[in-house]
């Protein structure tokens, strides 16, 4: 069997109510077709599929990487919340991850969202686990957004004291031009400041003609009708599972982005 050359690290399922449709047992089947030698389910500040996931990843021979796509709290403006990627390493990591959800939804919600102190977080409070900026929605990505190279340049160096040799920039390519702009960027920030860099892939939904259905979960969490021209429309078609194949082609130039996306999942 030839080597694998991508796992995918960021997945909302079913269990990700506001924008994931995914079902599990479907993606873990997925990525065994695919060979892909592990999994990652990033649920939407919850991890209430891990259970299912674990044992559906285990019965097939893929191995399963928990995590969460967690709110971080913006003290400057509340209504401006970023994300990281949240992924265990260890039994440590989860039980750290566990400790910090509950202690943002007991104490630190904002408008519905369980948000993340970022003063929480520390060498000693991510012990077990692995921090991934958040792309285009992870407070590093809005700076650069921004063309502010400065403010970036502080937000890595926080995040990197709080996960020493733990702390990796995302780059997506979804078909958004805004967010694919933010990948050239991305690598030219991390060439510069000597930090890590990952091809991460934010699934949403199986197939790229789930879309739609996709679009009207979002519409019913949203509050909007799906044919109304004047709703956000923060995702694409192409946010689908992709094989390790179409990642490959999509990061043709970039394929060290994609080996250390498997280089995280044998963190684990």
């Amino acid at each position: 069997m030839a080597d694998p050359r991508f796992v995918h690290l960021r997945l909302h399922s079913e269990f990700s109510v506001v924008d994931g449709i995914v079902r599990v047992d479907e993606a873990v089947e997925r990525a065994r077709a695919d060979a892909m030698p592990a999994l990652g389910l990033t649920d939407l500040a919850n991890v209430f599929g891990m259970i299912k996931f674990y044992r559906a990843a285990r019965s097939t021979g893929v191995k399963p990487i928990v995590g969460c796509d967690v709110w971080i709290g913006n003290a400057k403006d509340t209504e401006k919340p970023s994300r990281l990627l949240l992924l265990c390493q260890s039994r440590t990591g989860y039980l750290r991850l566990s400790e910090l959800l509950s202690r943002a939804y007991r104490f630190n919600q904002h408008r519905g969202r369980a948000e993340i102190d970022p003063a929480w977080l520390d060498a000693a409070s991510t012990e077990g686990l692995i921090g991934l900026s958040g792309g285009p929605f992870g407070d590093i990505g809005q700076a650069l957004f921004n063309d502010n190279e400065e403010q970036a340049r502080r937000h890595a160096r926080y995040w990197c004291e709080a996960f020493p040799s733990r702390f990796y920039l995302e780059v997506q390519r979804t078909g958004d031009p805004r967010v694919d702009a933010l990948a050239r960027r991305t690598l030219k920030f991390a060439s510069r400041e000597g930090l890590p860099a990952v091809a991460t892939h934010p699934v949403q939904f199986m197939r790229r003609e789930d879309f739609r259905a996709h679009e009207a979960r979002v519409c019913i969490a949203q509050g909007y009708v799906l044919g109304d021209s004047r709703r956000p429309k923060a995702f694409t078609p192409q946010q689908y599972f992709k094989t390790q194949e179409e990642m490959a082609t999509l990061f043709a130039r970039a394929p060290g982005l994609l080996a250390n996306s498997v280089r995280i999942a044998k963190r684990w």
